[in-house]
């Protein structure tokens, strides 16, 4: 790891099926433990192609059927400011893979409004977290670009440096966003980066082996206190590591 850098676990799988396998794994394993222990199980989804495979195996039935789903609050670490109904939305590809085939209440899926102003719709978000999840997710699944952005923490991105928003307005990609901010992930119990492709893999090696520059490098802003982080890395992405 680089200077400064947290220690974590880098699990290698042979490929974005085996990774999507695992994630799912490891999202039965913590819903299960966090219900024995206070009830239920907060998760805070992802966009992205790699995520997606992981959500249509925890939709499967085979891990499905391993899920109190009555008990799981269902959030996004981010969102693009498009309908719920948009191709680009986090909310449909989420719902599209995984929400529409397991007994999930509606009540219990707290989706971004991407379709509000960005600033009000952040606020409303965060007034939404406050009141269902309170100190910490259970667990939250992040993604990475090839610029090693997360959520939408893009490099030199302000929010990277926000100290009292836990979900803040940030332009990325030439489109307006809504994102948690470190505040709240680094509170997260536990964080599942799932990560494949080689077109990640210099992102990673810069990220786990390269020096502390968050502004340049935002994945390592990820650094909880007192949380477990995970990174699930196929092998193609996981090349460049040494």
């Amino acid at each position: 790891m680089g200077a400064g850098w947290i220690d974590v676990k880098i699990q290698v799988l042979a490929s974005p099926a085996e990774l999507a396998r695992a994630a799912a794994e490891n999202f039965v394993l913590v819903a299960s433990d966090a219900i024995a222990d206070h009830g239920r199980f907060t998760v805070a989804l992802t966009g992205g192609s790699t995520p997606r495979q992981t959500y249509e195996t925890i939709g499967s039935e085979a891990y499905a059927a391993r899920v109190d789903w009555p008990r799981v609050h269902v959030f996004w670490g981010d969102e693009r400011c498009v309908p719920p109904g948009d191709e680009a939305s986090n909310f449909l590809m989420a719902r599209e893979t995984l929400l529409d085939h397991v007994p999930i209440p509606p009540g219990n899926v707290h989706r971004m409004r991407g379709e509000d102003e960005p600033t009000a719709a952040a606020a409303a978000y965060e007034s939404i977290i406050d009141e269902f999840v309170g100190e910490r997710f259970d667990l939250i699944h992040l993604g990475m670009g090839a610029d090693a952005h997360v959520a939408s923490l893009f490099p030199g991105s302000s929010a990277l440096h926000e100290s009292t928003r836990k979900v803040c307005a940030a332009l990325g990609a030439d489109m307006w966003r809504i994102t948690m901010t470190p505040i709240v992930i680094n509170s997260a119990a536990n964080i599942t980066f799932m990560v494949a492709g080689a077109g990640k893999a210099e992102a990673v090696a810069r990220v786990l082996q390269g020096p502390r520059d968050t502004s340049s490098n935002p994945a390592q802003i990820v650094a909880p206190d007192r949380g477990k982080v995970v990174w699930l890395l196929d092998a193609a992405a996981a090349r460049l590591l040494h």
